[in-house]
């Protein structure tokens, strides 16, 4: 909802910042929550009323970045808040993402992540998704992502 946005561009710069997983030019575009709605399907975790995670699920366009064929989709900008952390939030909307995407017709989920991100690795992994790194890239010099994938 867009009463959300606020908390969840907060959360989600925040965490990257705090965690140094981005840039400062990059922190304008992770609070843009309007802006990635507009071009995703904003999936939010709850507890009780309190946001306390979100990711951008990718069906169509090129907000998903590293799909290549309208049979693949991606989730982007994933952010937990660190004191809901353990808790299994972040499985939980991966899941989503993967069901909603099955339920779209997509036969593949896509996503580049920072090397830096071992915990989220760890998840992906866990769920089935495996490395393409023929298809890893660099959105910016000096910005090096990593491309993880799962066959639906």
């Amino acid at each position: 909802m867009p009463a959300d946005f606020a908390r969840i561009g907060a959360l989600t710069a925040g965490v990257y910042r705090d965690e140094d997983l981005a840039s400062e030019h990059y922190l304008p575009a992770l609070a843009d929550v309007a802006g990635r709605a507009a071009r995703s399907t904003l999936l939010v975790a709850r507890d009780g009323a309190a946001v306390v995670g979100a990711v951008a699920l990718v069906l169509e366009g090129d907000f998903g970045e590293v799909t290549e064929s309208d049979a693949e989709a991606a989730f982007r900008m994933l952010v937990v808040d660190p004191a809901a952390r353990g808790r299994g939030i972040g499985e939980l909307l991966v899941q989503e993402c993967l069901d909603r995407a099955r339920a779209a017709g997509k036969r593949r989920v896509v996503l580049s992540t920072d090397p830096r991100m071992a915990t989220a690795h760890r998840l992906y992994r866990r769920l089935g998704f495996t490395r393409l790194p023929a298809r890893d890239w660099s959105p910016v010099p000096g910005i090096d992502l990593m491309v993880y994938a799962l066959d639906l």
